[in-house]
């Protein structure tokens, strides 16, 4: 294939822009902000989870509130009944009466006993409250803070979509004058090696393997005519031949 020298040359410019456009997309997907929202919302997602079953736990804990007092209420009740029995002497007989203080004695065992268990279930709601209040609180935060990651995130990305679009708008402007077969094959050298179609001779050395040349091959490429496009034959790359190709 041949080419005019300055089009040759201006794969080099193509080739700048292109490597900047693969490093600001590289740049776009390792943003560290990607990493660290991944973790805010997992973290997140956790703390979520968890204020959930606080609440389910508190919600479970306040209905046997409920009805460790309603056992106390009745217990109470039915104490208060036999004492009024007892106290208006509607009991005839000494036996009943003596079962009677008997069982007044028990209800007032139990009625203790179940204020107890009211009194530990209150202490279990009063930590449950807490807990709730303290995830709560966790919660807000991270979600504060993944917001505020992902704003750093949107910023840089910004900047990162403003530059590609500049490079992409100058990459148009070289490429529409660069002859096509001559692009064509560029683009193809590109895409099968890393992203590099075109590379300068530089000082005897391919600047896309790093490949010294020996005296024979230069004395080939220095023979080939000006617009005649060289390879490199160890990476198949166009070498693009400068002033300062050392040949």
């Amino acid at each position: 294939m041949n080419a005019a020298p300055a089009d040759q040359i201006r794969l080099l410019d193509l080739q700048a822009l292109d490597s900047r456009l693969d490093q600001l997309a590289h740049r776009s997907s390792t943003l560290p902000e990607h990493a660290d929202i991944q973790q805010r919302s997992s973290d997140l997602t956790e703390l979520r989870s968890l204020t959930v079953a606080a609440e389910t736990q508190l919600s479970d804990t306040r209905r046997e509130l409920v009805k460790a007092e309603q056992d106390v209420d009745q217990v109470r009740t039915r104490a208060a009944r036999n004492q009024q029995r007892m106290d208006s002497g509607a009991v005839g007989s000494a036996k009943d009466l003596a079962n009677l203080q008997h069982e007044v004695g028990a209800l007032a065992k139990r009625q203790s006993d179940l204020e107890d268990v009211v009194l530990e279930i209150m202490e279990r709601v009063e930590t449950g409250q807490a807990r709730i209040s303290e995830m709560t609180a966790r919660r807000d935060d991270a979600q504060h803070s993944l917001a505020e990651a992902e704003t750093r995130r949107d910023a840089a990305q910004t900047e990162i979509d403003a530059e590609a679009e500049k490079v992409t708008r100058e990459r148009a402007a070289v490429a529409a004058v660069i002859p096509a077969d001559l692009l064509k094959l560029y683009t193809r050298l590109r895409e099968t090696q890393g992203g590099t179609g075109a590379a300068r001779l530089y000082q005897r050395r391919c600047e896309g393997c790093r490949v010294e040349f020996a005296t024979a091959d230069l004395r080939t490429i220095r023979a080939a005519a000006p617009d005649e496009v060289v390879r490199c034959e160890n990476c198949s790359r166009i070498l693009i031949r400068t002033a300062d190709s050392g040949l």
